[in-house]
């Protein structure tokens, strides 16, 4: 057998002498949705709410201020060194950080955006099944029975 072959024999052998779920929630891990469980997800929409206002607050304000003082100092940094190799690489480390800024912001401002959306989001998939049960004012074919 190859290493792969092996590893995923391994792999299967070590998760069979895991599963022990049943249908009836014996042996199920605990957990907001899991028998025994609250019943409610990890976080109220106002702590999301939170959350976003963090970010919106703290997180990127803060990370835009630590940034634009890199750069005045790394742009110190290479003028000091003009003319040597040494200002080339820090032009190139300056770069790659800014790169890598703009993909922190774009994160910061996508996880906000997820966090105002997912409360919403999740009232109106409520609504929508619940509205999916309510009676149509059609009398139901099962009222007879």
């Amino acid at each position: 057998m190859g290493d792969f072959d092996q590893e995923w024999h391994q792999s299967r052998t070590d998760a069979s002498g895991h599963v022990d779920m049943r249908l009836n929630g014996t042996g199920a891990p605990a957990g907001p949705l899991a028998p025994g469980g609250s019943g409610t997800f990890g976080s109220t929409p106002a702590e999301k709410t939170a959350a976003a206002n963090t970010i919106e607050t703290e997180l990127q304000p803060n990370t835009k201020t630590a940034t634009e003082h890199a750069d005045e100092a790394t742009n110190t940094a290479v003028k000091g060194f003009d003319g040597w190799d040494t200002a080339a690489g820090m032009k190139k480390l300056a770069e790659t950080w800014d790169k890598q800024v703009k993909v922190l912001m774009g994160r910061l401002g996508s996880e906000k955006s997820a966090l105002r959306s997912t409360s919403g989001l999740f009232v109106r998939n409520d609504i929508g099944l619940g509205d999916q049960f309510r009676p149509t004012g059609a009398q139901s074919k099962l009222n007879g029975l």
